[in-house]
């Protein structure tokens, strides 16, 4: 059963040497699990978690090579990059100033959130939308059916008949911008008082 793995892993990683995107998919269907759950034992934050796991197989496609079979199953190279790039993560996020820490979770929140109270989430709700004209088009079409239509990052795949892995980079990229934004726009009020 090892060798069999072993095997089928090496045949994945020839094909993706030869840009083959189905083969990754595969790659990412057995041992996309894995890696999430080791990013997340780490991380233990599911944003933080699947950007790990979308860096480790974007790596992966661009850098096929650094998989060297003859030092060790595929699946256990997998489990120790995941492992360091997820402390790396850690280690970065500790690094970064408190007020530039708004994870993409609160976003998500706020994006989802159809409530608002008073002058304050009105503003907020009017500063997330005019974030989100900004955003190319196709990633803010992955974040609406996401949060505002409620679809899974499966069912989006399946409705714009994309990678799964395409559709969670968009929504993360967005969210990155819109992330970026929201600070910007908080640090340019900061600097008016």
């Amino acid at each position: 059963m090892v060798k069999e793995l072993q095997q089928e892993g090496l045949e994945l990683i020839d094909r993706i040497k030869q840009q083959d995107q189905l083969a990754l998919t595969e790659l990412y269907e057995m041992y996309g699990r894995m890696v999430y759950n080791m990013a997340m034992h780490v991380l233990r934050s599911e944003a933080a978690a699947e950007e790990v796991t979308q860096d480790i197989f974007f790596e992966i496609w661009r850098k096929p090579d650094r998989w060297d079979p003859q030092k060790g199953r595929l699946s256990s190279w997998l489990l120790a990059v995941t492992r360091y790039r997820a402390i790396d993560r850690l280690r970065r996020d500790e690094r970064r100033p408190l007020r530039q820490s708004v994870a993409l979770d609160d976003l998500a929140h706020l994006l989802s959130s159809r409530e608002t109270v008073g002058d304050a989430g009105q503003d907020a709700g009017r500063l997330l939308r005019d974030l989100l004209k900004d955003l190319p088009a196709e990633q803010r079409q992955a974040i609406n059916l996401a949060f505002f239509r409620g679809l899974s990052h499966h069912e989006i795949a399946a409705q714009l008949n994309l990678p799964l892995g395409t559709v969670k980079g968009r929504i993360r990229l967005g969210l990155e911008k819109l992330r970026e934004g929201w600070l910007a726009a908080h640090d340019d009020l900061n600097g008016m008082v």
